[in-house]
């Protein structure tokens, strides 16, 4: 494929990621409007947000899988599909039954599309710098669609209704899958020689699944609580079942071997770890500006706009930085900035200013979202072969979803225990609260860090040039 039909595809499987990401934050603004209008109730209303993340995570690692033995761009293709349609219900739908089945839905086609496009990523880009630029630049669009959520969210709500933000999935999936053909390579051909691993697609679907319900509901049934503990439990059984499956499994969905190496078990947790800490953020800041500092949702979205930008410029960058300091060097110093954005951003104050208490350390965590994102990327495929990628995508974006839904059900849990114990005014209330859950967030980052120096990574590849190899010492 010419360079300049790589560079559309890339932009085409970005878009997609920024999309994907979009729609984990874009809901959060829109929720009260929602609540308001269909005359939902708070627990009902919480699951419009969580449904979309139980279905994403749960079947994150059945689609990779799917996408290797029935063809990368099939799947992309698919769940584009399955995205447009179930957008489609959430913007018709006037019930809270109908919303939640169709935020499910939703995250049915995240789950295919996401872990698809990673894998067509890794197909289009061989291992090396440019591999890694392409990486940068889905990170950079992963990113800011998160980040941009709040922005969008804002704008839609408030001009056009809760309803034009699922009708924007529908219009972004249409428009996505009008290119793929000319776009995308087919990303392997579907292997049907090869046997579907019925039980284990089965028990790691539900175990994943009912772990992130597990997860998700903490928050509102507690910790502690025996609906918890026995979801939970479940999820662990179902998990351990699912090892004890492969094992026996002639054709295993997830061959033990890949989960052997050390680099992409790592990989992974450092994924989760920068999850945790980095997408609460958005989350609790955007309340700090609202709830606190009043501004109206339009501006609360426009004010992380900078930090969207620090991110892609950064990105665009990072390549250059691994080829010169090393992978491990730069993903070191982008978990330390994680850590000190968090907790520089945790200094906020009840009579604060956006100027002085969001905006500086925003734009460090700008600096330090794409050299975590890009480098965990790049550590947890440098020895995947080709017909591992949908797998390898898979695990990866299972660990990156479920490190967002344990931060942030921990982090908006700290920061509600915290306000609801202050006797104090609401406004520092609040702020008592969303400081102590963000110097907590900085936590995961420091465990990164200490992580990082344990990192062993493979040799280079033969066909590596000068500046691959410096990238993987």
């Amino acid at each position: 494929m010419a360079v300049a039909d790589r560079g559309k595809a890339l932009a085409l499987l970005a878009g997609t990621q920024f999309v994907l990401l979009l729609d984990t934050s874009i809901i959060n603004v829109a929720a009260p409007s929602i609540g308001e209008s269909l005359e939902i109730s708070p627990a009902a209303l919480s699951w419009v947000a969580n449904a979309y993340l139980v279905s994403f995570g749960g079947l994150l690692l059945l689609s990779g899988r799917a996408a290797d033995l029935l063809g990368q761009r099939r799947v992309f293709v698919a769940g584009l599909g399955v995205l447009a349609a179930a957008s489609l219900l959430g913007a018709l739908a006037q019930d809270a039954g109908l919303l939640i089945a169709a935020r499910a839905a939703q995250g049915v086609g995240a789950a295919m599309a996401g872990a698809a496009a990673f894998a067509l990523l890794l197909t289009l880009f061989p291992d090396g710098p440019e591999r890694h630029r392409a990486l940068g630049v889905f990170a950079a669009m992963a990113g800011a669609g998160g980040a941009a959520g709040t922005v969008l969210g804002g704008v839609l709500t408030s001009w056009l209704g809760w309803e034009s933000t699922f009708a924007l999935n529908v219009l972004a999936g249409i428009a996505l899958m009008l290119p793929v053909r000319r776009l995308l390579p087919a990303g392997g051909a579907a292997r049907t020689g090869q046997g579907f691993d019925v039980p284990g697609a089965t028990t790691v679907t539900a175990g994943l699944a009912l772990l992130a319900y597990a997860v998700v509901n903490a928050g509102e049934a507690g910790w502690g609580s025996t609906a918890t503990l026995v979801t939970g439990a479940c999820a662990l059984v179902l998990l351990i079942l699912f090892v004890l499956v492969e094992r026996r499994s002639a054709h295993p969905l997830v061959p033990l071997s890949v989960l052997g190496r050390p680099s992409l078990r790592l990989a992974n947790v450092l994924a989760a770890l920068w999850q945790m800490s980095l997408f609460p953020m958005f989350f609790l800041v955007s309340l700090y500006l609202q709830a606190v500092l009043g501004q109206e949702p339009v501006l609360g979205g426009l004010a992380l706009l900078p930090l969207c930008i620090v991110v892609i410029a950064v990105a665009s960058r990072t390549d250059r930085l691994i080829a010169r300091f090393g992978l491990r060097a730069v993903m070191g110093a982008g978990f330390a900035l994680v850590a000190a954005g968090m907790a520089w951003q945790s200094l906020i104050s009840a009579d604060g200013t956006y100027v002085v208490d969001v905006l500086p350390p925003s734009l460090l965590l700008g600096v330090a979202l794409p050299l975590v994102s890009i480098t965990t990327n790049i550590a947890a495929t440098l020895d995947t072969r080709e017909e591992e990628s949908g797998l390898a995508s898979g695990l990866l974006n299972t660990s990156l979803q479920f490190g967002s839904v344990i931060g942030l059900a921990v982090l908006s849990g700290i920061a509600a225990a915290v306000t609801g114990a202050s006797t104090g005014a609401r406004g520092p209330a609040l702020t008592d609260g969303f400081a102590t859950a963000l110097l907590v967030g900085a936590v995961p980052a420091v465990l990164g860090v200490l992580l990082v120096l344990r990192l062993r990574l493979p040799a280079p590849s033969v066909q590596g040039a000068p500046e691959q190899q410096r990238t993987a010492s």
